[in-house]
């Protein structure tokens, strides 16, 4: 089982509002689960990207990270909301978040079910896509808990799809891999991303969950960034659009 001394750094998890340069996310909350933020593709709609926030953000804030410095020609990017629950582990405050978190050290507490419900939301997004692309032209992806969801949707979806990306995150319900795999993704690609100086999803946390990946699925890689916190940089973002069109070339 995954552990890590996070509860020792931190009172509470504050939202996970991404800040990369002068682009910074707003916050809006809502009680119900929004539509998605879409950006239509520049030129015939190809392939699609399903990208999911962190706690307490919105789909919005990383519509512009993937307007301004993930943008691909001909690649739809999604980007939906979470629904606004309360989260225990911030005394009970409402905020958009995937699923309820209790505990940042003792991970036989984790909200199955509130990670399966957004999984299912998920899986439901890429089928939508499947209307108008291919799934192996479909990419999942997510940031902190939105990319925890991400790697477990993407790992269990049983088309294959055309890459998960996970950045400053880890495996949720991780004792239920390799058994939850599913045998049509196990070859594609993953690229996990995270900072070494993150105290908020701890590095060591991220480089087990990918170690633990590794164990049964061997296409994923994982990207280390020296004085990165829980936060993106132009060198992670400049990975993650090399990886999108690596792939996206390799599956034309």
């Amino acid at each position: 089982m995954l552990r890590t001394g996070l509860s020792k750094l931190l009172r509470s998890v504050t939202p996970d509002k991404i800040k990369i340069g002068s682009c910074i996310s707003k916050t809006f909350l809502s009680a119900d689960m929004s539509p998605p933020i879409v950006i239509q593709p520049k030129g015939p709609h190809k392939a699609s990207v399903i990208f999911l926030h962190g706690l307490g953000d919105t789909g919005h804030g990383w519509s512009q990270v993937m307007g301004e410095d993930l943008n691909v020609d001909n690649v739809k990017f999604v980007c939906p909301t979470a629904s606004t629950i309360p989260v225990t582990i911030n005394m009970g405050m409402r905020m958009p978040a995937w699923y309820d978190i209790t505990s940042l050290s003792e991970f036989d507490k984790e909200d199955k079910t509130g990670i399966m419900r957004s999984v299912q939301h998920v899986h439901q997004l890429i089928a939508d896509e499947e209307k108008s692309v291919p799934s192996d032209k479909i990419f999942v992806g997510g940031f902190s808990q939105g990319g925890a969801v991400a790697l477990y949707a993407g790992l269990t979806y049983k088309k294959q799809l055309g890459g998960i990306i996970g950045l400053s995150c880890y495996l949720p319900l991780n004792s239920e891999f390799p058994a939850s795999a599913a045998a049509q993704n196990s070859t594609t690609p993953v690229i996990m991303c995270h900072g070494k100086a993150d105290v908020v999803v701890d590095f060591r946390f991220g480089q087990m969950s990918f170690q633990k990946i590794q164990q049964f699925h061997p296409k994923v890689e994982m990207k280390e960034y020296d004085n990165m916190g829980h936060t993106s940089c132009p060198r992670e973002l400049m990975d993650v659009k090399s990886f999108l069109v690596k792939y996206l070339a390799a599956s034309s």
